[in-house]
């Protein structure tokens, strides 16, 4: 299951107490203060681990708390810090307050953030021993953990966002191009959550595409699958319109769709694109596509994920272009 928001309360780990203990040997029937401090808690550190792809972990899991510190004990010796609690996020988690503030975007493999700390460890009597009082019998509890609560919000990571309304074949065509497997059927909101492909368009030459939830009029109000999905679009360096070139009106599907981005993001209209103008399969034999685009200066291709009409030139044309954008992206 595909879950791209969760709510949790995280908790460091208290310290342990300070330890009040006084040296007991044999033949120093007075020994000195010898109580060890307490382990300091557990921090709450959350990772990013690019084996993930979705934040399901957490569906049922809404309290994390790190481990409490042990206690000193006596012969000095301190206690055991408590264990950190690791939570392990996918790339493109954004961490926010309970308000929607932004904490952290944890966007690289590898990325750590120690979001609180544990609570440090209490002196043990050892601590307090001075020229004047030698035999003190004080020592110091350990600080209590912090609590927050963090909004979980998922951003997918993906070079293309392949874009369109229901039914327009972009399922087919993630199938065709990549060894995901999408659900496909002849209706409406088959797919219900965003699929993600890996697409080989040259040798060692490759990129991530992304099949979003069909779109409808409204979707940037919550409609159908609505700004659910828009967000995972964001992140995207490019974007393939899916139009189904035998629809009655191509242009105003285009132009629908492009509204609906532009209005839950209005950075939307600088993002690259290209159309892909699906299901050309079902075009008849001799029917001549009346291209409606052409004072539109974005890449066009006429495609069949079925029979694998234009794909090929598709995908490098597509494949080319983000190498490109990768690369001024590494130069910036």
């Amino acid at each position: 299951m595909f879950i791209d928001e969760v709510e949790i309360i995280v908790e460091s780990g208290t310290g342990g107490s300070g330890c009040c203990s006084f040296r007991r040997e044999k033949f120093v029937p007075r020994g000195g203060p010898d109580g060890g401090d307490g382990g300091d808690g557990g921090d709450i550190i959350f990772r990013v681990d690019d084996q993930l792809g979705t934040l399901r972990d957490y569906r049922y899991r809404h309290h994390i708390k790190a481990g409490r510190g042990d206690h000193g004990q006596g012969k000095n010796r301190t206690g055991k810090r408590g264990e950190h609690a690791i939570i392990r996020v996918p790339p493109g988690t954004i961490l926010r307050y309970e308000d929607g503030g932004l904490i952290r975007d944890m966007v690289e493999p590898g990325d750590e953030f120690t979001m609180l700390k544990g609570g440090r460890g209490g002196r043990g009597n050892a601590r307090f021993a001075t020229s004047r009082v030698q035999a003190p019998r004080r020592a110091d509890y350990g600080l209590e953990g912090e609590q927050q609560v963090v909004k979980m919000e998922l951003k997918l990571l993906a070079d293309v966002g392949l874009v369109g309304f229901p039914n327009a074949g972009k399922s087919t065509l993630l199938s065709r191009v990549s060894s995901a497997h999408p659900k496909i059927a002849d209706y409406p909101f088959t797919t219900l959550e965003p699929n993600l492909g890996i697409v080989q368009w040259a040798e060692y030459e490759s990129f991530v595409l992304a099949d979003l939830p069909g779109l409808i009029e409204g979707a940037h109000q919550g409609k159908g699958l609505g700004a659910r999905f828009l967000r995972h679009i964001e992140r995207t360096r490019i974007l393939l319109f899916a139009i189904d070139c035998t629809s009655e009106d191509p242009r105003g599907d285009l132009d629908k769709l492009r509204h609906e981005l532009e209005e839950f993001d209005p950075g939307m209209r600088h993002k690259p694109a290209g159309i892909a103008l699906t299901k050309a399969d079902l075009l008849g034999p001799d029917e001549a596509f009346e291209d409606p685009f052409t004072d539109l200066k974005v890449p066009r291709f006429l495609i069949s994920a079925v029979s694998g009409r234009g794909v090929t030139d598709m995908l490098r044309e597509v494949g080319q272009a983000v190498k490109k954008f990768r690369a001024e992206e590494a130069m910036a």
